[in-house]
């Protein structure tokens, strides 16, 4: 089992970045592909980024493409996603959460633990 600990958000101006932790505790985080989602007001949760194991390998929602980057430190056990060009419309409660499964997957129901999320909100 993982716990999973978000930190990083805030209030920012449009066009501003933001990075965002997720910190993992319990043994073997490297073994586990991550992914961020994120969940606006009665909105459904959405993917935005996956990262594998190792960290070679990436996949983005399209909502965000270009404009995020994931990333991870497995010395660290920790997760990372850093925002760039922030729009108003990226204002959201931001999750990470891990995956046990081989490939990587955008479906918030395949994934198996989750942290609590940290705010991002984006004024105009």
């Amino acid at each position: 089992q993982v716990q999973l600990v978000e930190s990083g958000g805030g209030l920012v101006q449009a066009g501003g970045s933001l990075r965002l932790s997720c910190t993992a505790s319990g043994r073997a985080f490297s073994t586990y592909n991550m992914g961020w989602f994120r969940q606006a007001p009665e909105k459904e949760r959405e993917f935005v980024a996956a990262i594998g194991g190792s960290g070679t390998n990436t996949y983005y929602g399209n909502s965000v493409k270009g404009r995020v980057t994931i990333s991870r430190d497995n010395a660290k056990n920790t997760l990372y996603l850093q925002m760039n060009s922030l729009k108003p419309e990226d204002t959201a409660v931001y999750y990470c959460a891990a995956d046990r499964a081989a490939a990587l997957r955008s479906s918030a129901s395949a994934y198996d633990y989750w942290g609590q999320g940290t705010q991002v909100t984006v004024s105009a």
